[in-house]
């Protein structure tokens, strides 16, 4: 079953990809919006001397990732596929919704925990999650600038649990994947911008990403994309606060070091 002549699991395998170049060019364009300079979390100046990778990188080796992901989400659907001709028919609301809740949580407990042991194990950390750490600034297209292995491990399998635990049908994921990558997308825009519903909805947003990224947040700030449960039962919540910096503009500020 699909949309047209294009099956839903090629759909839920491709659109989130297109969705993440999309929502990703929007932050570049307003990027290039100087008014919107006061709601950046960090100055240009500092996105200019404290990211030590190229944005020309940070592309390709997103794509890379991506390439993993359309090879993983393909054979799983290939796996599992329904062979009969209808393939498999949507389930009630209520339980497309219980099916998302769930998908988010099972994100979330699988991502905060490979991500932690990620900083504690100093060999992973140096030759694997260090380079998503390169990015000290965030943005946009960089939320998905990892090493392949790491790309494959938090995003790729863990995405894959979250559908197969939910058990949500393919046409489900078409819409659940892109709204977890818009949500990731979002957490790294380096902005915070008045009236972003997301950044309003979820304490897990830019301003609290933004703390893990720096030095000082190293080992706190772990969970993504959607919730901050485990953190906080766990110890490794840092609250913060949006303060104005000094010279103009805002900045995340870290209340556990006060």
């Amino acid at each position: 079953m699909g949309i047209g002549a294009v099956s839903d699991e090629l759909l839920g395998t491709f659109v989130p990809i297109a969705v993440y170049w999309l929502y990703s060019g929007l932050y570049v364009a307003l990027d290039g919006v100087g008014r919107l300079d006061g709601y950046r979390l960090h100055t240009r100046e500092e996105a200019a001397t404290k990211n030590v990778v190229s944005k020309a990188a940070v592309v390709r080796g997103v794509l890379v990732q991506q390439v993993f992901q359309v090879a993983v989400s393909l054979t799983l659907f290939a796996v599992i596929g329904d062979e009969s001709s209808t393939g498999q028919k949507q389930p009630p609301v209520l339980v497309i919704v219980l099916q998302f809740i769930t998908a988010m949580v099972v994100m979330d407990t699988w991502q905060y925990f490979m991500h932690r042991y990620m900083h504690i194990n100093k060999f992973l950390y140096k030759h694997i999650h260090s380079k998503h750490h390169t990015l000290v600034v965030p943005y946009s297209f960089g939320a998905l600038y990892n090493h392949p292995l790491e790309g494959l491990i938090l995003d790729t399998i863990g995405g894959a649990l979250s559908f197969l635990v939910s058990g949500m049908t393919p046409r489900t994921s078409i819409f659940f994947f892109s709204f977890a990558t818009i949500k990731t997308v979002d957490d790294h825009c380096g902005l915070w911008l008045p009236g972003n519903i997301l950044q309003a909805l979820f304490s897990n947003n830019s301003a609290y990403h933004d703390i893990h990224h720096q030095l000082y947040g190293n080992k706190y700030n772990f969970s993504q994309p959607f919730f901050v449960m485990w953190d906080k039962i766990l110890g490794t919540y840092m609250p913060y606060s949006i303060e104005q910096r000094k010279g103009g503009g805002i900045e995340s500020k870290p209340a556990k070091l006060d």
